[in-house]
């Protein structure tokens, strides 16, 4: 990812539907340059192009982040089952207390109690779950601000 596809992601981040004709002017380039890059980035899987909505407008009333702890050596294989369970909108491994966080989108209160005892801590490999309740989004985007490539070595 060059410096260029970093701008054309900056713009898209604002308005992923943004005419690839402004991206263009705005950069200096042609409109093909912009739809070839966004393309190519897409097609090469660094780059998504997703409508975000904050979940409780689409009748989930039970939205939780679940911090899991999972036996050592465990962590790959647990993930990858997690990540079929169709409640589960977003995985991540994290360092500290807990080696997965999973966020969960639940129909309602029954629904996140079938999910979490019935699915989730099944899952062999899962030893501790710890429950958070999202009562409200605050910021419901997934903008990670301007890309910045790394730093030289």
């Amino acid at each position: 990812m060059d410096e260029m596809d970093r701008e054309i992601v900056l713009w898209l981040q604002e308005d992923g539907r943004m005419p690839y004709t402004r991206i263009a002017a705005e950069l200096g380039v042609s409109e093909g340059t912009i739809r070839q890059r966004v393309k190519r980035m897409v097609d090469e899987g660094t780059l998504q192009i997703v409508a975000v909505v904050e979940p409780h407008y689409l009748g989930w009333g039970a939205v939780s982040l679940i911090g899991v702890t999972v036996q050592a050596g465990r962590v790959d294989g647990v993930a990858q089952e997690i990540t079929a369970l169709p409640e589960v909108n977003y995985l991540f491994m994290a360092s500290g207390e807990f080696d997965l966080f999973v966020e969960a989108y639940c129909r309602d209160q029954e629904h996140f109690v079938e999910f979490l005892s019935q699915k989730l801590q099944q899952i062999p490999g899962v030893t501790h779950t710890k429950t958070f309740m999202i009562m409200r989004t605050y910021k419901p985007t997934h903008r990670w601000g301007k890309v910045e490539p790394p730093a030289p070595a």
